[in-house]
This record gives C-alpha cells, sequence and structure tokens, in this order.
C-alpha cells in the first residue's frame, strides 16, 4: 500500500492524496490551487494519476481548495462515486458554480481559461453520494471508510479509512475552538497513519472568550472612522460565524452599532440556507436557540443583496456601513469592487477573518501591503487593516497538538500537510517531540509505502 501526495504539501491549498491500497485507488480530495488569480495555471495541469484509474472519491469538506477541481476530475475522466456527509453533498454544487460564475466572468473580461463547464458540474452532482457521521462505509475488498466531525465547517469531517489491519486518518481541516453553531471536533481514533493539516503549525490564535469583544470594538472603531467597513467572506463557516455573532451583539447585548449590514455574497446567501436544513448539525447552544425559535443568522440589521444590481446599490448607500462579501482571500468575487472602491479611503477598515494564501491579494494586504493591484488597476491602500485569528475556521498549534492527542495510541506516523513549509516543520517537530511518533513533511508528488 502506499500513499501520494498530490496537493496541499509544503502550501495551503490544492489537497489531493491517493491512497493505494492495492486493490483500490482511493482519492480523498481534489482541491483547487489558490493564489494570485482565482483560477491559477496548477489547476489546469493535468492530474498526477490517471482519472480513470481512481475506484472512489471521499471529500472531508466543501471549501474549494478541497472540492474545486472535481469537476475537472470528472471532465478528464473519473467515473466513480463521490461520498461526503449530507450537507457538504448540498454546499459543494454550490461551491463550483459559483467558481464557474467566477471564471465565466474572467473569460468574458480578461481572456482567462475555465477549468470545467456547468456539464461537468451536472455530472459531479450526480455522482455524489451522502454518508453519516460515524456510519462505517464498505468499500469493497475489506476496505472502509468512516466520517467523523472536524468541527471546521458545516458538514466538515476527518475521514478514517480501515485496509486490512492499515488505518489512515485524513485530517482534511481541523476546527478551531469553541466555533459557534459547530459541533467540537471529535477524538481521533486509532489510526497507524495520519495525514494532519498544518496551517497554523507555528501559530496561536487570541482568546476565544474574547471573540465577541474583539469583533465589537473592530465595528466599533471602523464607525467612528465613518466609511466602509469590509469583510472579505469565506462563505462557509465565516460568514455564518460572523453572522451568529453580529445577531447576539445587535438581539442579546444591543451594543452593536446601528450601522446597515450587507452580505453581498449569493454563495453565503445560499449556504446559509444548507445550514438551516440540518440542525442536527448544531451544537447544543444553537440547538436550543433554534428550539425556540430564534434564527440566529438574521437580525434587523442585515441586508442581504443576491443580485448584481443589488450589490451595486450598495455604493449609494453612505458610510458608516459594513459589507461581507466574497471570496475571503480576496482573490475573486464581489469584494474586489468593494475593494478597488475603499482600500484607499483612509476612514474605511478591512477585517480579514481566515487564512490568506501566499499570493493572493488578501495575504498582501495582511502582509503591510501599501499599493496592489486590483482587477487590473493600481489602487494605493490607505484604509484601517485588521486580522482576527480568532475567528479562523482552522484549529491552531495547540488544537492541532491536542487533536493528534485524542487517540487512545498515537499514530505511528504523521504527515504534515496542508501548511506552508514553516508552519508544517514545526507542528512536525511538536507532534514529533510530544508523542513520539515519527514525522514528516511530505514534497509534491512524493509517494510513501505504509
Amino acid at each position: 500500500m502506499h500513499i501520494q501526495f498530490c496537493g496541499a504539501n509544503r502550501g495551503v491549498t490544492g489537497s489531493c492524496h491517493l491512497f493505494d491500497t492495492g486493490t483500490k485507488k482511493i482519492l480523498v480530495d481534489c482541491g483547487m490551487f489558490q493564489g494570485g488569480d482565482f483560477n491559477e495555471g496548477r489547476n489546469h495541469d493535468d492530474f498526477p494519476f490517471d482519472p480513470k484509474e481512481i475506484d472512489v472519491l471521499l471529500v472531508t469538506h466543501a471549501h474549494l481548495d478541497h472540492v474545486g477541481r472535481i469537476p475537472k476530475l470528472i471532465r478528464d475522466g473519473f467515473t466513480g462515486y463521490i461520498y461526503m456527509t449530507h450537507a457538504t453533498g448540498e454546499l459543494a454544487p454550490l461551491i463550483w458554480e459559483d467558481a464557474y460564475q467566477i471564471m465565466a466572468y474572467d473569460n468574458r473580461k480578461f481572456g482567462y481559461p475555465v477549468l470545467f463547464d456547468e456539464q461537468d458540474i451536472a455530472v459531479a452532482k450526480s455522482r455524489c453520494k451522502g454518508v453519516d457521521y460515524h456510519a462505517p462505509l464498505d468499500l469493497g475488498g475489506n476496505i472502509s471508510a468512516v466520517w467523523k466531525d472536524a468541527g471546521h465547517i458545516f458538514g466538515s469531517a476527518f475521514i478514517e479509512v480501515s485496509a486490512g489491519n492499515m488505518v489512515v486518518g485524513f485530517s482534511g481541516d481541523i476546527g478551531n475552538e469553541d466555533v459557534p453553531i459547530l459541533k467540537d471536533t471529535e477524538s481521533l481514533g486509532d489510526v497507524d497513519v495520519l495525514l494532519c493539516e498544518s496551517t497554523y503549525g507555528n501559530r496561536i490564535h487570541e482568546d476565544i472568550d474574547t471573540r465577541r469583544q474583539i469583533i465589537l470594538n473592530l465595528i466599533k472603531d471602523g464607525v467612528q472612522r465613518g466609511g466602509t467597513i469590509m469583510i472579505p467572506a469565506f462563505s462557509l463557516e465565516r460568514t455564518q460565524e460572523f453572522l451568529y455573532e453580529l445577531n447576539k451583539l445587535s438581539e442579546y447585548d444591543e451594543t452593536l452599532p446601528n450601522i446597515p449590514i450587507f452580505l453581498d455574497s449569493p454563495l453565503a446567501i445560499d449556504a446559509t440556507k444548507v445550514y438551516k436544513k440540518y440542525p442536527d448539525y448544531y451544537d447544543v447552544e444553537a440547538s436550543r436557540l433554534h428550539s425556540a425559535g430564534d434564527d440566529f443568522l438574521d437580525f434587523s440589521q442585515l441586508h442581504t443583496t443576491y443580485t448584481k444590481l443589488e450589490s451595486q446599490q450598495i455604493n449609494r448607500i453612505p458610510g458608516p456601513k459594513l459589507v461581507m462579501a466574497g471570496a475571503g482571500m480576496m482573490n475573486g468575487g464581489r469584494i474586489l469592487h468593494h475593494a478597488s472602491r475603499y482600500l484607499s479611503d483612509s476612514n474605511s477598515t478591512l477585517i480579514i477573518v481566515g487564512y490568506q494564501a501566499e499570493g493572493t491579494l488578501g495575504r498582501k494586504l495582511y502582509e503591510g501591503a501599501r499599493h496592489v493591484k486590483v482587477m487590473n488597476q493600481e489602487v494605493d491602500v490607505h484604509c484601517m487593516v485588521k486580522a482576527i485569528g480568532a475567528l479562523s475556521a482552522h484549529g491552531d498549534q495547540r488544537k492541532l497538538l491536542k487533536w493528534v492527542g485524542s487517540a487512545k495510541k498515537a499514530p505511528k506516523q504523521v504527515y504534515c500537510v496542508h501548511g506552508e513549509p514553516v508552519a508544517a516543520t514545526e507542528l512536525a517537530h511538536r507532534i514529533k517531540d510530544q508523542y513520539k511518533a515519527e514525522t514528516f513533511v511530505p514534497e509534491y508528488l512524493e509517494k510513501i509505502e505504509i
């Protein structure tokens, strides 16, 4: 048996891992690479395997960097089934359709190529099969897989695959601590080999207990400045988490400044509808609110702008105002239109609430760039730029170490993936020191025997 690392190695996007048991070829995730452009060149490369030979695809969750190339996989010849949790099965097609719309726009405006088309999406949807958490899936040949709650986004999971006497764990992305709406990350099972994400393998987030106060303080500061508060929206989870916190500040604490708040993301609006369909996935507090009839993702100041015209009309509303718009790394979507208008405004504020991949506009702004290119236009940055680590969907170093140690026995081997080299290497060293496991930071396309 062997595993080949086909994406998210010494980098944070493009998650894709091939597990060859000798009798079956199992692909775990098939995500887009994300960098300077939404649909960057690496996504168009041939897969480092023959898609026709893949027997089955297992999906951890619906983020673009884990599912974004699945329609391309279909286009290139994959004919098997795609297994994921029921919520992921509804969210992933929204991600594909949104990605296609962005690619089609870029194709019309700039001549950029598209990665897949609507027919590929339709076929991919038809191949998706929903699974329940904890229900083992028989893949045949004495091979099975089980999905356990990762607490990362709605419907997210880590997957444990049993093949003969070997158990291999695929972390997907492990969630932050005490995330609203979601249940806590479950304990890791007794796996022999673990592929563990390391996005924040060298970072510690702010105290979760102060999350709401951090949000409130940033909004109050932005209101005092008088301009537009921009929040690049990761449409799955970060947006819903932010709405949950704003609802609390508005309706319970009654401390939220009385300004218009716009959710300017069709994907996030559609995704929020999926959240409302699966209350069984809620944590205790969200379940209590749901049972009491409280729509914790809506409040009086919130305005949803679904159409392009509705989005454009936001510009007519004077500040102070708050706008949440995709994409979260600012490498596409409506946030670019707001950025081109307001980044140069010294009265405006940009609040970054999630990981920014290397090469993206969000990363450049996070690192303090004072001059950037937005939609092929040069823009000087004069607005205030702030970041909130406590709102990340990813667990920090402390959380990842705790999760690896949650198994009754430590994995024999741990491969740190989905992290930049410094973060992955530091996490690998700490896992080795703390749990005496063999740890590695694999290279792209490296193949290991297990």
